[in-house]
């Protein structure tokens, strides 16, 4: 199996700063921080901040749904599979990676902080 060299840049964008890190299988890792404008818990992420976070991982068309669906850190937290497969009109490729890439790894990491 080839190895996919890394590749690690900065994206800048108003207020918002993020390290990405593109990953073998092709889906970015978006390093939360203090300093990318968001709060690190989803949980007190505002619907602008969830727009921010999927605009920043390349969603810039999907992240529109998120808006248009006013789902918050709180709301994000709660989705299922299902959910982002058919609630929010995705198209399907799309809406895997979201959910298996960005959303479920945020829901996970949120439980482990809260769990102590």
């Amino acid at each position: 199996m080839k190895k996919v060299s890394e590749v690690k840049e900065t994206s800048v964008l108003p207020m918002l700063s993020v390290d990405m890190e593109n990953k073998e299988n092709g889906s970015l890792d978006v390093k939360n921080s203090v300093e990318n404008g968001r709060p690190p818990d989803p949980a007190d992420w505002a619907v602008t901040d969830v727009v921010n976070y999927f605009r920043t991982a390349g969603f810039e068309e999907q992240a529109i749904a998120f808006q248009e669906q006013e789902i918050d850190g709180k709301s994000l937290l709660l989705m299922t599979r299902n959910d982002v497969l058919t609630g929010l009109s995705l198209k399907l490729g799309p809406a895997l990676k979201i959910y298996e890439y960005h959303i479920k790894p945020l829901q996970t990491q949120h439980l482990k902080n809260n769990s102590l």
